[in-house]
């Protein structure tokens, strides 16, 4: 029999895929790699010997893994990999981290818990903040030596682990990180699902699929020339190195076990290895088996104390077991002092399967009560209890209450499992109240995990047991009800159940009354019906004593929004002047029960447009969100902040905020609220000149709008997609598009706030491939609906698409006239992306006119303000108007002339000196009071302009130059 290797055997591709990821880091880049395979094939080795060649490089190695039986413990693989390093840090080297930043990780971290977050309340859409948070850190991390992080099982870990993920995948870290993770094929959580096949597409991450030994490799690992029994170990193991290994321990020389395959954890393992780990666990004496039992129950990894306990035994007495199990390798050692784990994740499977289930039971209660002893967090003995409880224990529901409060914030998904353990245990004697109470929070905790369908369940059996005098809560639980149904496509059911709940309501006037009215006016406006919405507004207005204020303000703001949608200017003026008025005299705690009425509010001044309000209305309804841990609304809030920022000019600011709708939308995996989420980013990106993410992001969002029933999502993922691929010069295609999504060259399903943007883009479609007579139907179009709407800013819509006729046309002087004309309108009402885009098209009529001065004049102006954008493409395209002038272009902080580090905005030169002076990201972003991301803008751009790949290149640049600058001059 042969000796089994403890070097790695058979996987030459893999190891040279490992060393060209070392590679990355050691040029500063970061890598993804991900490792998968059956059970057994060697994932683990393969990570450890990762993590070897990266330490004989010097580089900092942390390594974490998730257990089968402990998937509810937030964030686990993480905190088993970061927690003791981030402790063992002296107090200045976290502390280069902000406070926020730090506040976010001690949700993450347990050694982080005394910074708390005192800045704000946590809420559950935001939970991406922790995301980003993980990401600073392990930027930090790998400042001065690269980062190696592995994650090991992750197809067993915990949903707030796997959501992190995610978002690591989806935005890898910018420093010298290489991120590498172990999972199974055919349990691959389904949050994962997704972002890893973008990022494997993308070619951001290495994908290593392990394959089973072969028969020489299989004799390499176990060192065996014998040929007489490794053929039947060879064909009982089918070359998977775990079970190879089994059966090498057994002794067994070719024979096959008979019996049958067993299933353990959901893995099929051969009747041979199973009978080789029975045979095996046989060997132990009484003692060891009992110390073993017990450290499956309390972990994997687990520790000597708690084992003890488990096993009602003293620590020295578990220390002695250990010994024996130690020397048989069925444990080993961690680089945490009493902490251990089993050889394989099928050993310990085993062993808990083994033992009896009347004992298993007590151990779990025992773990529990040893884990409040040394005064554990709820979260750490929930499981514990979880398995352990008698119904009807009111401290185990407690526990267990308390740990879904916990958890609620930042991993939803399993505070509604505790929330639900909970309910399980509630006795049939406690009140309905305590009953109610878990249900909202565990209908919460679902939503916010975007597990709708349950949570819409959760509500309904909320309903059930209300008392029958709680018509104002019942009221409420309904909306909540017919938003979820919003959300699962089910909008007929939603609009049944808010008209039937209404028609038991026998007090009009009410304010639950009210409260219904106004979200059938909300299923209006989705469904785009403006009728309905401008209808059901007007309903709630009539209510006598209308009361709370917040209630009547949101009345308004609807009533308003419909006004304009059905072309009643005027009076949507008059309703929103009211609204603004009601809500601006109102205390931030009068409005806290009425955050929607700030949302249609804002919603409402984006339409007139009053933007700069929009914006104040919207980060208010934000900031008392987070401070009452009310979130429900976010999702809607973003893109309309986001868009106003990027009207008002402020870009960065508006790709940051799309950036964050995005990510709560994929965090909730909502297919509308991704879509939603992707035509607003698209729409952000086309103003900053990113036409690449406007025409991928746009693309993306129809291919999901195809999913759903939704009118509107559909016309506009469609108006995104078209503007993209007229911009990316493919009129003839955005026109086609256009058309046929929004129902004939009228557009006719498109709401009437947004026809008129969409006809001017259409006209130019025509125009650009020659179809003249029909950009000039479109512009008569878009001019009936100004006129029809009465607001300055649908005139000045249509007047910038009658000016690109006339232009094109070579009626010069009206082009001017309209032009000039809507930039004042714009300015008037702080639109800067209409008036700068604009100035541009005057700047060329301007010129075509034969007014050179004043054409240079609106051309340069239009030029500065893209530069401050970042929006390139639309500088370079009013630069070349300059040039075609005759014009010298002087620039402070664009781009220079020559090449290398010449070719930087000194914005750009200030990032690559602190760059190379081996500054960090969170570093540079501190230093120059700048965000993260436009942190990491400036070095993709920086990168892009040298043409260099890493960080270490960037330093040689700026060191070269600075040499060069020091020659002396000859003579």
């Amino acid at each position: 029999m042969g000796v089994i290797a403890e070097r790695i055997v058979g996987r030459a591709a893999e190891l040279e895929a490992v060393d060209r990821g070392l590679a990355q880091l050691r040029d500063g880049r970061p890598a993804l790699l991900e490792v998968v395979g059956e059970p057994g094939i060697g994932k683990t080795r393969l990570l450890a010997e990762l993590g070897a060649r990266a330490d004989a490089l010097g580089h900092l190695v942390l390594s974490g893994s998730a257990s089968e039986l402990e998937r509810d413990l937030p964030f686990s693989v993480f905190v088993d990999a970061l927690d003791e390093y981030v402790e063992s840090l002296e107090p200045g080297e976290i502390d280069r981290l902000s406070g926020e930043t730090l506040g976010e990780l001690a949700t993450v971290l347990p050694s982080l818990s005394d910074h708390g977050l005192a800045q704000r309340a946590a809420v559950q859409q935001e939970r991406f903040r922790s995301h980003r948070a993980v990401r600073e850190l392990l930027d930090l991390l790998a400042t001065p030596q690269p980062l190696v992080l592995l994650l090991d099982d992750l197809h067993w870990s915990d949903p707030g682990s796997i959501e992190l993920l995610s978002a690591l995948l989806r935005r890898p870290s910018s420093g010298a990180v290489l991120l590498a993770f172990a999972l199974r094929p055919r349990q691959v959580p389904e949050r994962l699902l997704s972002p890893r096949e973008r990022a494997h597409r993308s070619g951001t991450l290495t994908r290593l699929e392990l394959e089973a030994l072969t028969r020489a490799e299989a004799g390499e690992l176990l060192r065996a020339p014998e040929e007489t029994w490794l053929t039947g170990l060879y064909e009982e193991s089918g070359g998977n190195p775990f079970y190879l290994q089994q059966l090498a321990r057994r002794g067994q020389q070719g024979g096959r076990a008979g019996g049958r395959d067993l299933a353990l954890g959901g893995v099929d393992v051969p009747s041979a290895v199973a009978a080789a780990l029975g045979e095996e666990l046989a060997l132990l004496s009484d003692a060891a088996r009992r110390g073993l039992d017990a450290a499956a129950v309390a972990g994997d990894p687990f520790e000597s104390e708690l084992a003890a306990a488990a096993a009602e035994v003293t620590d020295v007495e578990l220390l002695a077991m250990l010994d024996e199990l130690l020397a048989l390798d069925l444990t080993r050692p961690t680089d945490v002092p009493r902490r251990f784990r089993f050889r394989h994740p099928l050993v310990r499977r085993v062993v808990y399967e083994s033992t009896p289930a009347g004992w298993r039971i007590g151990a779990h209660e025992r773990c529990a009560q040893a884990l409040a002893a040394r005064g554990a967090p709820p979260a750490m003995r929930a499981h514990h209890v979880e398995w352990s409880a008698r119904h009807g224990d009111l401290d185990a529901v407690a526990t267990l209450r308390e740990a879904g409060e916990a958890a609620q914030q930042r991993t939803p998904e399993s505070a509604a499992r505790w929330f639900g353990a909970a309910l399980r245990l509630l006795p049939s004697t406690s009140s309905s109240d305590d009953r109610v109470e878990l249900l909202l929070a565990q209908a919460g905790a679902l939503a916010a995990a975007g597990r709708f369908a349950e949570s819409h369940s959760a509500l309904v059996d909320t309903m059930k047991i209300l008392p029958s005098d709680a018509t104002v809560m019942r009221a409420r639980l309904t909306a909540r009800c017919a938003r979820l149904e919003h959300l699962l496509l089910r909008r007929v059911e939603a609009r049944i159940r808010l008209e039937r709940a209404l028609a038991e309501v026998h007090d009009r006037d009410s304010p639950e009354a009210v409260s219904l009215m106004l979200a059938l006016a909300v299923e209006g406006y989705y469904d785009m019906e403006p009728e309905a919405l401008y209808t059901w507004a007007g309903r709630a207005l009539d209510a006598k004593n209308l009361a709370p204020v917040g209630l009547r303000a949101e009345a308004l703001a609807l009533r308003a929004n419909g006004a304009v949608l059905v072309g009643r200017g005027a009076e949507a003026v008059a309703l929103l002047d009211e609204a603004e008025a009601l809500v601006d005299g109102l205390e931030d705690h009068e409005l806290e029960s009425h955050l929607d009425a700030l949302a249609h509010v804002g919603t409402a001044e984006f339409y007139f447009p009053r933007f700069a309000a929009a914006v104040e209305h919207v980060e208010r309804a934000l900031r008392i969100g987070r401070a009452t841990g009310q979130a429900d609304l976010f999702p809607s809030l973003y893109p309309v902040l986001a868009t106003a920022l990027g009207r008002l000019g402020r870009i960065t600011e508006a790709i940051d905020v799309a950036d964050t709708a995005l990510e709560v939308a994929r965090l909730l995996d909502n297919t509308h609220q991704v879509a939603w989420g992707l035509v607003n980013r698209s729409n952000i990106a086309l103003v900053a000149g990113d036409l690449d993410f406007a025409l991928s992001g746009s693309e993306e969002a129809m291919e999901l709008a195809k999913k759903l029933d939704g009118a509107l999502i559909s016309v506009a993922s469609a108006y995104a997609r078209g503007r993209a691929l007229f911009a990316a010069g493919d009129g003839a295609a955005a026109a086609e598009l256009l058309e046929r999504a929004a129902g004939g060259p009228s557009l006719p399903r498109q709401p009437v706030t947004s026809r008129i943007p969409s006809l001017q883009i259409l006209a130019r479609c025509y125009l650009s491939v020659g179809r003249t007579a029909d950009a000039e139907r479109a512009v008569r179009g878009a001019a009936e609906l100004a006129e029809q709407i009465g607001l300055p800013l649908a005139v000045a819509y249509s007047d910038v698409a009658s000016a690109y006729v006339a232009l094109e046309l070579g009626d010069y002087g009206e082009a001017v006239s309209l032009a000039l004309g809507a930039v004042a309108t714009f300015d008037s009402l702080d639109d800067v992306y209409s008036a700068t885009t604009t100035r541009a098209l005057a700047g060329r009529a301007l010129a075509a006119d034969g007014r050179r001065d004043d054409a240079a004049r609106e051309l340069a102006r239009a030029a500065a303000i893209f530069e401050s954008w970042g929006a390139l493409r639309y500088r370079d395209e009013a630069e070349r108007e300059l040039r075609k002038l005759g014009r010298r272009l002087h620039r402070r902080t664009a781009p220079g002339e020559g090449d290398g580090l010449g070719s930087l905005t000194k914005r750009e030169l200030e990032v690559a000196t602190l760059v190379s002076h081996g500054k960090s990201n969170p570093e540079i972003a501190a230093e120059l009071f700048l965000s993260h991301k436009t942190v990491e803008s400036h070095i993709r751009n920086i990168f892009h302009k040298l043409d260099v790949s890493s960080r270490i290149h960037v330093a040689l640049a700026v060191d070269r130059a600075s040499l060069e600058e020091a020659e002396p001059i000859d003579g």
